[in-house]
Protein backbone atom coordinates (compact mmCIF):
# COMPACT_ATOMS: atom_id res chain seq x y z
CA UNK A 1 0.00 0.00 0.00
CA UNK A 2 1.03 3.97 -0.43
CA UNK A 3 -1.55 4.82 1.82
CA UNK A 4 -2.79 3.25 5.42
CA UNK A 5 -5.06 5.22 7.85
CA UNK A 6 -5.36 3.75 10.83
CA UNK A 7 -8.59 4.42 13.27
CA UNK A 8 -11.85 3.93 14.65
CA UNK A 9 -15.35 3.78 13.17
CA UNK A 10 -17.44 6.02 15.15
CA UNK A 11 -20.91 6.74 16.06
CA UNK A 12 -21.61 10.59 16.10
CA UNK A 13 -24.65 12.06 16.96
CA UNK A 14 -24.12 16.10 14.88
CA UNK A 15 -25.71 18.58 16.19
CA UNK A 16 -25.72 21.79 14.00
CA UNK A 17 -28.25 25.06 14.06
CA UNK A 18 -29.55 23.69 10.78
CA UNK A 19 -29.94 20.11 11.24
CA UNK A 20 -29.09 17.40 13.95
CA UNK A 21 -28.34 13.86 12.62
CA UNK A 22 -27.27 10.86 13.29
CA UNK A 23 -24.38 8.72 11.57
CA UNK A 24 -20.64 6.88 11.27
CA UNK A 25 -17.74 9.03 11.83
CA UNK A 26 -14.26 9.23 12.93
CA UNK A 27 -11.08 10.08 11.14
CA UNK A 28 -11.28 6.68 9.85
CA UNK A 29 -14.55 6.87 7.90
CA UNK A 30 -14.32 10.40 6.71
CA UNK A 31 -11.04 9.80 5.31
CA UNK A 32 -11.87 6.60 3.50
CA UNK A 33 -14.93 8.17 2.10
CA UNK A 34 -13.13 11.02 1.11
CA UNK A 35 -10.80 8.74 -0.93
CA UNK A 36 -13.55 6.77 -2.95
CA UNK A 37 -14.15 8.99 -5.66
CA UNK A 38 -10.89 9.84 -5.75
CA UNK A 39 -8.32 7.05 -6.25
CA UNK A 40 -8.72 3.67 -3.64
CA UNK A 41 -6.09 1.69 -6.09
CA UNK A 42 -3.17 1.80 -3.32
CA UNK A 43 -5.17 2.48 0.19
CA UNK A 44 -6.16 0.16 2.87
CA UNK A 45 -8.45 1.29 6.13
CA UNK A 46 -7.89 -1.04 9.15
CA UNK A 47 -10.18 0.13 11.73
CA UNK A 48 -12.10 -1.09 14.98
CA UNK A 49 -15.29 -1.61 16.25
CA UNK A 50 -17.62 -3.07 18.08
CA UNK A 51 -19.34 -6.32 16.43
CA UNK A 52 -22.88 -4.71 16.26
CA UNK A 53 -22.12 -1.92 13.75
CA UNK A 54 -19.80 -4.51 11.64
CA UNK A 55 -22.57 -3.86 8.74
CA UNK A 56 -20.79 0.18 8.66
CA UNK A 57 -17.65 -1.97 7.60
CA UNK A 58 -19.37 -3.91 5.47
CA UNK A 59 -20.81 -0.55 3.70
CA UNK A 60 -17.20 0.54 2.97
CA UNK A 61 -16.28 -2.81 1.54
CA UNK A 62 -18.96 -2.54 -0.96
CA UNK A 63 -18.26 1.09 -2.22
CA UNK A 64 -14.24 -0.90 -3.15
CA UNK A 65 -12.67 0.34 -0.65
CA UNK A 66 -10.13 -1.87 1.07
CA UNK A 67 -10.70 -2.55 4.63
CA UNK A 68 -9.47 -4.92 7.32
CA UNK A 69 -11.67 -4.72 10.74
CA UNK A 70 -10.50 -5.30 14.46
CA UNK A 71 -13.64 -6.39 16.57
CA UNK A 72 -13.46 -4.23 20.00
CA UNK A 73 -15.67 -4.31 23.10
CA UNK A 74 -16.92 -0.84 22.00
CA UNK A 75 -17.35 1.28 19.19
CA UNK A 76 -16.78 4.58 20.06
CA UNK A 77 -19.98 6.83 20.47
CA UNK A 78 -19.36 11.05 20.33
CA UNK A 79 -21.72 13.73 20.23
CA UNK A 80 -20.30 17.05 18.08
CA UNK A 81 -22.22 19.73 18.72
CA UNK A 82 -21.78 23.42 16.48
CA UNK A 83 -22.78 27.17 16.61
CA UNK A 84 -23.17 29.58 13.92
CA UNK A 85 -19.41 29.50 13.49
CA UNK A 86 -18.13 26.38 12.18
CA UNK A 87 -14.80 26.46 13.94
CA UNK A 88 -16.29 25.81 16.53
CA UNK A 89 -16.97 22.27 18.23
CA UNK A 90 -17.73 20.72 21.95
CA UNK A 91 -17.96 17.18 22.19
CA UNK A 92 -19.06 14.32 24.47
CA UNK A 93 -18.01 11.07 24.76
CA UNK A 94 -20.77 8.41 25.77
CA UNK A 95 -18.48 4.70 24.74
CA UNK A 96 -14.69 4.37 23.87
CA UNK A 97 -13.49 1.61 21.81
CA UNK A 98 -10.15 -1.03 22.12
CA UNK A 99 -6.75 0.63 21.80
CA UNK A 100 -4.49 -0.16 18.47
CA UNK A 101 -1.74 -2.81 19.71
CA UNK A 102 1.54 -3.66 18.11
CA UNK A 103 -0.31 -7.41 17.87
CA UNK A 104 -3.16 -6.59 15.39
CA UNK A 105 -1.14 -3.97 13.34
CA UNK A 106 1.90 -6.39 12.90
CA UNK A 107 0.88 -7.17 9.45
CA UNK A 108 0.23 -4.18 8.00
CA UNK A 109 2.38 -2.50 5.31
CA UNK A 110 2.34 0.79 3.84
CA UNK A 111 4.66 3.79 2.53
CA UNK A 112 2.40 5.97 4.73
CA UNK A 113 0.45 4.66 7.72
CA UNK A 114 -1.97 8.34 8.97
CA UNK A 115 -2.68 7.68 12.42
CA UNK A 116 -6.46 9.27 13.06
CA UNK A 117 -6.43 9.38 17.17
CA UNK A 118 -9.50 10.57 18.06
CA UNK A 119 -8.59 9.77 21.98
CA UNK A 120 -5.04 10.06 23.75
CA UNK A 121 -5.31 5.94 24.15
CA UNK A 122 -5.76 4.93 20.97
CA UNK A 123 -2.17 4.20 20.10
CA UNK A 124 0.89 3.87 23.09
CA UNK A 125 3.94 4.60 22.47
CA UNK A 126 5.08 1.68 21.59
CA UNK A 127 2.71 1.09 18.43
CA UNK A 128 3.59 4.62 17.28
CA UNK A 129 7.72 3.69 17.34
CA UNK A 130 7.10 0.20 16.06
CA UNK A 131 5.07 1.82 12.53
CA UNK A 132 7.59 4.43 12.64
CA UNK A 133 9.82 1.68 11.52
CA UNK A 134 7.94 0.51 8.63
CA UNK A 135 6.88 3.34 7.34
CA UNK A 136 6.59 7.33 7.43
CA UNK A 137 3.99 7.85 10.77
CA UNK A 138 1.51 10.50 10.00
CA UNK A 139 -0.70 11.67 12.83
CA UNK A 140 -3.60 13.98 13.33
CA UNK A 141 -2.72 15.07 16.63
CA UNK A 142 -6.31 15.51 18.43
CA UNK A 143 -6.86 12.43 20.06
CA UNK A 144 -3.65 13.42 21.89
CA UNK A 145 -4.82 16.26 23.21
CA UNK A 146 -8.25 15.49 24.23
CA UNK A 147 -8.97 13.99 28.17
CA UNK A 148 -12.78 12.72 28.79
CA UNK A 149 -14.01 14.13 32.37
CA UNK A 150 -17.23 12.46 32.90
CA UNK A 151 -18.52 12.57 29.35
CA UNK A 152 -17.23 15.68 28.53
CA UNK A 153 -13.88 16.11 25.82
CA UNK A 154 -11.64 19.09 27.48
CA UNK A 155 -8.25 19.86 25.72
CA UNK A 156 -5.31 19.19 27.62
CA UNK A 157 -1.21 19.10 26.03
CA UNK A 158 0.30 16.08 24.62
CA UNK A 159 2.50 14.74 28.10
CA UNK A 160 4.78 13.01 25.59
CA UNK A 161 5.61 15.07 22.65
CA UNK A 162 8.95 15.64 23.12
CA UNK A 163 9.82 11.97 23.22
CA UNK A 164 7.43 11.33 20.56
CA UNK A 165 7.22 13.86 18.00
CA UNK A 166 10.54 12.76 16.19
CA UNK A 167 9.08 9.04 15.06
CA UNK A 168 6.39 11.37 13.74
CA UNK A 169 7.18 12.02 9.95
CA UNK A 170 4.02 14.41 9.57
CA UNK A 171 2.02 16.14 11.69
CA UNK A 172 -1.31 17.76 11.05
CA UNK A 173 -3.47 20.09 13.93
CA UNK A 174 -5.79 22.91 13.90
CA UNK A 175 -5.43 26.01 15.03
CA UNK A 176 -6.54 25.18 19.06
CA UNK A 177 -4.45 21.87 18.85
CA UNK A 178 -1.79 24.43 17.06
CA UNK A 179 -2.16 26.50 20.70
CA UNK A 180 -2.31 23.79 23.07
CA UNK A 181 0.71 21.79 21.83
CA UNK A 182 3.04 25.11 21.74
CA UNK A 183 1.87 27.91 23.35
CA UNK A 184 1.45 30.17 20.87
CA UNK A 185 -1.02 31.36 18.61
CA UNK A 186 1.42 32.17 15.90
CA UNK A 187 1.13 29.60 13.46
CA UNK A 188 4.53 30.45 11.73
CA UNK A 189 6.51 30.37 15.41
CA UNK A 190 4.47 26.99 16.21
CA UNK A 191 5.35 24.97 13.06
CA UNK A 192 9.18 25.98 13.65
CA UNK A 193 8.73 24.59 17.41
CA UNK A 194 6.90 21.71 16.25
CA UNK A 195 9.77 21.10 13.47
CA UNK A 196 12.57 21.78 16.25
CA UNK A 197 10.95 18.61 18.61
CA UNK A 198 11.06 16.32 15.61
CA UNK A 199 8.49 16.32 13.10
CA UNK A 200 9.95 16.63 9.67
CA UNK A 201 6.37 17.52 7.89
CA UNK A 202 4.17 20.29 9.76
CA UNK A 203 0.94 20.81 8.52
CA UNK A 204 -1.40 23.21 10.19
CA UNK A 205 -5.06 23.77 9.03
CA UNK A 206 -6.14 27.72 9.92
CA UNK A 207 -9.94 27.13 8.71
CA UNK A 208 -11.08 30.06 6.50
CA UNK A 209 -7.49 31.41 6.57
CA UNK A 210 -6.12 28.45 4.71
CA UNK A 211 -3.23 25.82 5.64
CA UNK A 212 0.86 26.18 6.59
CA UNK A 213 2.73 23.63 5.94
CA UNK A 214 6.57 23.90 6.81
CA UNK A 215 9.11 21.34 5.76
CA UNK A 216 13.32 21.54 4.94
CA UNK A 217 13.15 24.91 6.63
CA UNK A 218 10.50 26.62 4.14
CA UNK A 219 6.76 27.57 4.85
CA UNK A 220 4.11 27.12 2.20
CA UNK A 221 0.97 29.27 2.45
CA UNK A 222 -1.57 27.65 1.32
CA UNK A 223 -4.89 29.71 1.08
CA UNK A 224 -8.49 28.68 0.83
CA UNK A 225 -10.84 28.10 -1.25
CA UNK A 226 -14.63 29.59 -0.40
CA UNK A 227 -16.92 27.17 -0.10
CA UNK A 228 -20.50 27.80 -1.82
CA UNK A 229 -21.88 27.25 1.36
CA UNK A 230 -21.07 26.40 4.99
CA UNK A 231 -23.29 23.09 5.93
CA UNK A 232 -21.63 20.70 7.77
CA UNK A 233 -17.60 20.93 9.06
CA UNK A 234 -17.33 17.05 10.73
CA UNK A 235 -14.57 15.47 8.95
CA UNK A 236 -13.18 18.44 7.41
CA UNK A 237 -9.84 17.87 8.63
CA UNK A 238 -9.52 13.94 7.92
CA UNK A 239 -10.76 15.30 4.46
CA UNK A 240 -7.62 17.31 4.04
CA UNK A 241 -5.24 15.26 5.45
CA UNK A 242 -6.79 12.46 2.72
CA UNK A 243 -5.83 14.79 0.12
CA UNK A 244 -2.95 15.89 1.01
CA UNK A 245 -1.40 12.91 1.91
CA UNK A 246 -2.68 10.90 -1.29
CA UNK A 247 -1.01 13.26 -3.47
CA UNK A 248 2.12 13.64 -1.26
CA UNK A 249 2.26 9.81 -1.19
CA UNK A 250 2.29 10.05 -5.40
CA UNK A 251 5.05 12.90 -5.36
CA UNK A 252 3.06 15.78 -5.11
CA UNK A 253 5.07 18.93 -3.69
CA UNK A 254 3.55 20.33 -0.58
CA UNK A 255 2.28 23.13 -2.37
CA UNK A 256 0.33 20.96 -4.50
CA UNK A 257 -0.62 18.04 -2.26
CA UNK A 258 -2.09 20.97 0.18
CA UNK A 259 -3.78 23.07 -2.50
CA UNK A 260 -5.71 19.90 -3.50
CA UNK A 261 -6.46 19.05 -0.09
CA UNK A 262 -7.70 22.73 0.73
CA UNK A 263 -10.09 22.71 -2.70
CA UNK A 264 -11.71 19.26 -0.72
CA UNK A 265 -12.05 20.89 2.36
CA UNK A 266 -14.32 23.70 0.45
CA UNK A 267 -16.37 20.82 -1.34
CA UNK A 268 -16.72 19.20 1.86
CA UNK A 269 -17.90 21.87 3.47
CA UNK A 270 -20.95 22.12 1.20
CA UNK A 271 -22.91 18.99 2.32
CA UNK A 272 -23.72 16.70 4.98
CA UNK A 273 -21.98 13.88 6.22
CA UNK A 274 -18.29 12.51 3.65
CA UNK A 275 -16.89 14.11 1.18
CA UNK A 276 -18.61 13.25 -2.61
CA UNK A 277 -16.72 14.93 -5.05
CA UNK A 278 -14.09 13.20 -7.58
CA UNK A 279 -11.02 14.34 -8.56
CA UNK A 280 -12.43 16.62 -11.47
CA UNK A 281 -14.39 18.19 -9.08
CA UNK A 282 -11.00 19.33 -7.13
CA UNK A 283 -9.39 19.98 -9.96
CA UNK A 284 -11.94 22.14 -11.39
CA UNK A 285 -12.18 24.31 -8.07
CA UNK A 286 -8.47 24.51 -8.32
CA UNK A 287 -8.65 26.16 -11.61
Amino acid sequence: MNLTCIGHITLDKVVTPRFTAYMPGGTAYYFAKALKNIDLSEFCLITSLAASEMHEVEKLQAEGINVKAIVSNHSVYFENKYGEDMNDRSQRVLAKADPFTIANLKDAESKIFHLGTLLADDFDKETVKYLSTKGVVSVDVQGYLRRVEGEKVVAVDYDDKLEMLPYIGILKANEMEMATLTGTTDPHEAARMLAGWGVKEVVLTLGDKGSLIYADGVFHEVPAYPAKDLVDATGCGDTYMAGYLYMRSRGASYLEAGSFAAAMCSIKLGTKGPFSGTAADVRALMG
